[in-house]
């Protein structure tokens, strides 16, 4: 994400417990004096089973973390898919309604990528898209969320960015991806593209923004 956005990185921070002694069920208020074989036996059987239930609650918990990064993530590259973003500005938006705190979209979109596909095939325009998102990525910060929202079309959230802000940093990853043109096969593609940037509006819903950033987009087109 940058990725930093629908990036986000979890730890298992769940440790077994070390099964307790027998000697300790005496708490459970079982005199020591009452520990025959059948009954030690029991208890090591019950904290056999409880053992193993902690592992199987935390094998779970670690299997929906990862369907849940999974179903957050673009198929093809590694940033927050469509869905995600839109959950994720959301999630700004109401911030920034909350506590005054400013926050930003940057749309991009690729010109003509229709023909690259077409001169370079899929597997170059493949490799254009995930060019694109490494430029995006490694010039955003740890608080900022990068999406894919569309074939060829990305977007940006900034944190703690007005909207004079938006515009040095998109003007900014701009010039970057332009000066890193994707190298496929010997050849060096050059990514065009259209951008705009704006910044969030506390109430507005993320589609509202979505067609703000959008419109922006086009009207920067517009006076190329």
């Amino acid at each position: 994400m940058g990725s930093a956005a629908y990036a986000r990185r979890t730890e298992a921070t769940g440790v077994i417990e070390a099964a307790p002694s027998v000697a300790s069920a005496s708490v459970l208020g079982i005199p020591e004096s009452e520990f025959t074989t059948s009954v030690r036996d029991a208890i090591m059987t019950l904290m056999g089973e409880v053992d193993s239930l902690r592992r199987e609650l935390q094998q779970t918990k670690e299997r929906l973390e990862e369907v849940e990064k999974t179903a957050d993530q673009d198929h093809l590259l590694p940033l927050l898919n469509r869905r995600a973003f839109v959950r994720e500005l959301t999630r700004y938006i109401a911030f920034s309604d909350r506590y005054g705190t400013p926050a930003s979209l940057i749309y991009f979109d690729l010109d003509g990528f229709k023909a690259i596909n077409d001169t370079h095939g899929h597997a170059g325009g493949d490799a254009v898209l995930a060019h694109f998102a490494e430029i995006l990525r490694i010039n955003v910060r740890e608080s900022d969320i990068i999406g894919r929202l569309g074939g060829d079309e990305f977007g940006v959230i900034l944190s703690h960015a007005t909207q004079e802000q938006a515009y040095m940093k998109a003007d900014s990853l701009a010039g970057k991806l332009k000066a890193s043109p994707t190298q496929w096969c010997g050849q060096a593609i050059a990514m065009t593209f259209s951008y705009g940037a704006f910044e969030l509006k506390p109430g507005e819903s993320a589609d509202t923004a979505m067609a703000r950033a959008d419109e922006a987009m086009y009207a920067h087109k517009r006076t190329r």
